[in-house]
């Protein structure tokens, strides 16, 4: 497993810090993140908390975080994390408990490596491939295509991921299935109490299903109205997996044997529970694609780095940055994103690629 490859690691933590990250987003809302700096031995390692609530980043910068100086190897860093309490009470979402977990693992492998002076892809044993990227957006209320053909002026060939909603047409359906760039449809089917919730349609699942034929299927709601339109393997070979996917357990309870999933690192929490999912989906021969966060800071290149040397050529939904922004600047990079020349730690970097 390739976790082992990580286990052994020994960290050295002798103090913590912490950045506020802020900007707004193409999705309609200010993002928040906070970004841990742990530094030991002369090194810095880095990682990001992804939660989504800016109430949770305030609290933790007025409170702070347990503890965490002192000497571990990586997998004695994980299991002792996993059991603080890094939140002033529950967070409204309990998946939040991952999201800063995962902040400070990934931070701390960061400055393993860079104790060690070597990087993730050595470790492992792999190398960095050309990393194909698709960019999500959203089309507006009601909704157009501006955004998809502005995107398609500045970066010809871009490919996109998108998340369908029930005032969705035949007529704009035609528009964007002739564009041949539409990738990842996102049908928001299994998030429950967030402001991305798309209840169950099945009229707009029949048009999406039949618009797009080619296109991958992601997160419905198997309903009474809409489990029929999943019944042919060849539907559900297109269908794939996201917001319920926190651990290997919840891969093998999917109504099916899945065709693709979509890998979010954060959502795992510990990296012994994301390696040991990728390396059960690597025996299983299931197609693998990266989902982001909105990431602000470090956090985007180090899912870059996982989607680049596990699943470089899935249509990954990790692109830099910039992309997320609400206006469209000149210069975005194309897909495939160059791997890093001089890799160190666990980071992508590169100025180029938004980071």
């Amino acid at each position: 497993m390739e976790y082992s490859r990580l286990a052994a690691l020994p960290v050295t933590i002798e103090s913590v810090t912490m950045t506020h990250r802020e900007r707004d987003t193409t999705s309609g809302f200010t993002r928040v993140t906070t970004e841990f700096t742990l530094t030991g031995a002369g090194s810095h390692g880095k990682g990001e908390d992804v939660t989504y609530d800016a109430e949770d980043h305030e609290a933790l910068a007025a409170a702070g975080l347990p503890d965490l100086t002192g000497e571990y190897t990586i997998d004695e860093f994980s299991t002792h994390v996993g059991g603080l309490s890094l939140f002033d009470g529950e967070p409204s979402q309990p998946v939040f408990h991952n999201y800063r977990q995962w902040g400070l693992e990934s931070a701390a492998l960061d400055l393993a490596l860079r104790q060690a002076e070597t990087d993730l892809s050595a470790v492992l044993e792999r190398t960095y491939q050309p990393l194909r990227f698709a960019t999500s957006t959203r089309l507006g209320e009601p909704p157009t295509t501006d955004r998809i053909d502005a995107l398609q002026k500045t970066v010809p060939g871009i490919e996109f991921k998108l998340d369908p909603t029930p005032d969705w047409d035949d007529a704009l359906v035609e528009t964007l299935a002739e564009t041949g760039r539409i990738k990842i449809l996102d049908l928001k089917g299994q998030y429950e109490g967030t402001e991305v919730d798309v209840p169950a349609d099945p009229a707009l699942y029949k048009r999406v299903i039949e618009g797009f034929p080619a296109a991958i299927i992601e997160d419905p709601a198997l309903t009474d109205e809409t489990r029929s339109l999943f019944e042919s393997t060849t539907v559900r070979n297109r269908v794939s997996w996201d917001a319920a996917i926190h651990s290997l357990d919840d891969v093998k309870s999917l109504p099916w044997e899945p065709e693709w999933l979509n890998i979010k690192p954060s959502r795992f929490g510990s990296l012994r529970s994301l390696f040991e999912t990728l390396d059960y989906c690597h025996k299983k021969d299931i197609q693998l694609y990266g989902g982001g966060q909105f990431e602000l800071g470090v956090g985007r290149g180090q899912i870059q780095a996982l989607a680049s040397l596990f699943y470089p050529t899935g249509p990954n939904d990790v692109a830099p940055r910039a992309y997320n922004d609400p206006t469209l600047t000149d210069g975005l990079p194309s897909s495939p994103l160059s791997p890093p020349v001089d890799p160190v730690g666990f980071r992508w970097g590169g100025v180029a690629n938004g980071h």
